[in-house]
């Protein structure tokens, strides 16, 4: 009986060929590393903190006069809401560190190098969304920081030349930061943003299951139907979606169980440290949560600090480094828009750093101490060797990708194998 429902089901609704397309016999490569759990731990992080969300707006007043009280009903109230809303926030913070990892891993290994340009696009466009959902649900708590944060960001918008003053006001709903600008925030967060990144995460794994997973090697495992010989190709029962248009060699494995079990022991690790953080520090010393942030929304008083959450100060310092406040934003944006070019401005024929010249290694780990320490820059409070320090970095920030472009048409590479070393 319960396979012939199964079987009534699968007529209908193919589920289970979709499961084993994407997941039971899609061919990963066995070379893959810690590197690759950050996409998993992505997905389970999303999870949370739509499942969490959907809990605290069953609780939380989307108005000026309800907003703050609401959320300490929550915390003091309700049962488990502390939990609750401490998995949200510091959920928050761990999907930022997991999606920079991610970034991070497929700067190292080329994975937006072709065919996999769509695949990093797609990528950047969650960051984006991402941001806008972060932005959108730090204004929800109505504390101080939560609106002088939006006072000064939505403030940027202002910077634009004719339309800025027109564009603030529609933001905002209103001429100043007000209970409009809440509910309307409230609304993005919870339907319009989430949606969008769900979307977004279908498209993202679908254009990576068409062109297949990258791996350490940079090398492809996929080769043309009919260009291997027989006992070249792979062992196991694959999916006829991928037998039908290439031929498989045997340097993969099933993504279940093989590559699951590697996952599954990194989100144990994974959890231990999120549950750590959640239960003794869920604040992190004022940078998942800050300490303004639990006095409820002043405008007539002005926080003797005002700087974004962690994840947003790169972008901070860099807008705080460019004295005139237009070319600040443009600056700002224009270093979010470097990241979508990078498939363009890497002209390289080489994927993976580990047969790259020994400059780019230095570019990229030089990239990655430029974007930490501007991040530091961002969330600290201001001085003049900051200013100094951040405009220093920005140019850094940029040079990476003006050098990259320069040096990788001609690079020096080490012979790349023509599969997989281990």
């Amino acid at each position: 009986m319960w396979k012939n429902l199964l079987d009534w089901i699968e007529y209908r609704i193919p589920m289970m060929r979709v499961a084993n397309m994407h997941a039971i016999q899609y061919p990963a490569p066995k070379n893959m590393n810690f590197w690759y759990v950050f996409g998993f731990l992505a997905t389970i992080v999303l999870v949370n903190q739509i499942l969490t969300g959907v809990w605290l707006t069953m609780n939380f007043v989307p108005t000026a006069e309800g907003a703050f009280a609401s959320v300490e009903y929550i915390m003091r109230e309700v049962e488990y809401g502390n939990v609750i809303r401490y998995m949200h926030s510091t959920g928050a913070s761990a999907f930022f560190i997991v999606v920079y990892m991610h970034m991070f891993r497929g700067m190292i290994y080329g994975s937006y190098q072709k065919p996999r340009e769509l695949l990093w696009l797609f990528g950047m466009f969650i960051y984006l969304a991402l941001m806008a959902e972060a932005f959108m649900g730090y204004v929800l708590p109505w504390g101080q920081m939560s609106y002088w944060g939006a006072q000064v960001i939505v403030s940027l918008f202002g910077a634009i030349p004719v339309i800025g003053e027109d564009l603030t006001v529609w933001i905002q709903g209103d001429y100043v930061i007000s209970g409009a600008t809440l509910n309307r925030f409230f609304a993005l967060h919870v339907i319009a943003l989430p949606l969008v990144i769900v979307i977004l995460v279908f498209l993202h794994i679908v254009a990576l299951h068409e062109v297949g997973s990258n791996n350490p090697d940079g090398v492809e495992v996929k080769r043309p139907k009919g260009s291997l010989k027989e006992e070249e190709k792979t062992k196991f029962e694959m999916h006829e979606y991928y037998t039908k248009k290439y031929d498989i060699i045997d340097d993969v494995v099933p993504f279940f169980p093989h590559i699951v079990l590697k996952d599954l022991v990194a989100f144990s690790v994974f959890l231990f440290g999120f549950c750590y953080i959640m239960f003794f520090a869920p604040e992190m010393g004022g940078k998942f949560l800050e300490h303004p942030n639990f006095e409820i929304a002043n405008p007539f008083k002005t926080p003797e600090h005002i700087f974004p959450v962690w994840y947003f100060t790169p972008f901070y310092a860099i807008l705080k480094a460019v004295p005139d406040k237009l070319l600040g934003v443009i600056m700002m944006f224009f270093s979010i828009i470097l990241l979508f070019l990078l498939p363009w401005i890497d002209r390289g024929k080489v994927k993976s750093w580990r047969y790259r010249c020994g400059f780019h290694k230095v570019n990229l780990l030089v990239f990655a101490g430029v974007f930490i320490f501007l991040g530091y820059l961002g969330g600290t409070p201001q001085a003049e060797w900051k200013i100094i320090a951040s405009q220093i970095l920005t140019v850094m920030y940029v040079m990476f990708f003006v050098l990259l472009f320069i040096y990788s048409k001609n690079e020096k590479t080490k012979p790349v194998p023509a599969r997989i070393t281990k």
